[in-house]
């Protein structure tokens, strides 16, 4: 049931913020290992590129990517937050004194990340494609020809087997363990001490809210380089052993990027970045606790 829950919480999320993950691909992808100023920019800014995507793609092209984005967090957060969850009830994450433990927290949220990531890996890759592919007067990065998720995974799979399946998962790895272990460690510590503080009453929907959004703004500033890397990885060109054409892996891409586009290449999307991951923090969290106590509360 814990599994059950972390999905349709995650779910519940990605709903609200899908639009915000095709504002964010697109501003990672653009001007991908150019330096500033060699490249047009179709995307100023988050509310720039909303515009642009809505009135050249329609609002259509706002939600793609929607149905894999759906499946990913199921699958993904679903073993993530149920992992976690598991962990948490045994009683790992605290202390002797009854204290969460960092340490703990951001150990077993790394290795539910991991789990996760790997799993959903498929579907992930497949939704970057999508929400990569827009009408060519705005187009950043590769461009596939995917028709939808059923046919893009079908034609990876024709193309490069099973292993084409799995290609970026090298980045999804590293990406999601540290934004699940900066996640749940921050989350399950500021909930402590906003219980602490007194802030709201104890089964008040405020303090899993509030942990949230102090948990988000930690995630974002962890996340984002990674979430780049791994952005570029998924939507790279391949060749027909399907094999990069831009990068050869994590550390490749990585240190190209911070090569050709500086620092601030890797913190591209920064904005778009909180926008969609700072709102999905606060409401997968917030879902996945009123659910848990929902479920707890009527059995």
């Amino acid at each position: 049931m814990d599994f059950l829950l972390s999905g349709a919480a995650a779910c519940g999320a990605c709903l609200f913020t899908n639009p915000l993950e095709v504002v964010k691909t697109r501003m990672q992808l653009q001007g991908e290992l150019r330096s500033r100023g060699t490249y047009q920019v179709y995307y100023k800014n988050v509310f720039h590129a909303f515009y642009t995507i809505g009135k050249v793609d329609g609002l259509s092209g706002l939600q793609k990517g929607l149905a894999p984005g759906l499946v990913y967090q199921f699958f993904m957060n679903g073993v993530r937050l149920g992992s976690y969850a598991i962990i948490e009830s045994s009683g790992y994450i605290h202390n002797s004194d009854g204290k969460v433990s960092t340490a703990r927290t951001t150990l077993a949220g790394a290795v539910s990340g991991v789990v996760g990531a790997v799993m959903g890996s498929p579907v992930y890759l497949v939704k970057t494609h999508l929400q990569s592919q827009s009408t060519s007067s705005i187009a950043v990065g590769h461009q596939y020809k995917h028709q939808g998720m059923l046919h893009a995974l079908r034609a990876i799979y024709k193309e490069h087997g099973v292993l084409g399946l799995w290609r970026g998962s090298s980045a999804a790895v590293p990406r999601v363990s540290v934004g699940s272990a900066a996640q749940l460690s921050t989350f399950s510590s500021s909930k402590e001490l906003v219980l602490e503080l007194q802030v709201f009453p104890k089964n008040s929907w405020l303090v899993a809210l509030s942990a949230g959004m102090i948990s988000s703004v930690v995630v974002v500033l962890a996340m984002t380089p990674f979430d780049v890397v791994s952005t570029r990885l998924y939507n790279q060109p391949v060749d027909h052993l399907g094999k990069g054409q831009l990068y050869k892996g994590f550390a490749d891409c990585f240190s190209k990027t911070l090569k050709k586009e500086s620092l601030m290449g890797l913190y591209k999307g920064l904005g778009a970045s909180y926008f969609r991951l700072g709102p999905h923090t606060i409401l997968s969290l917030f879902f996945w606790d009123e659910l848990r106590k929902c479920y707890w509360g009527f059995r």
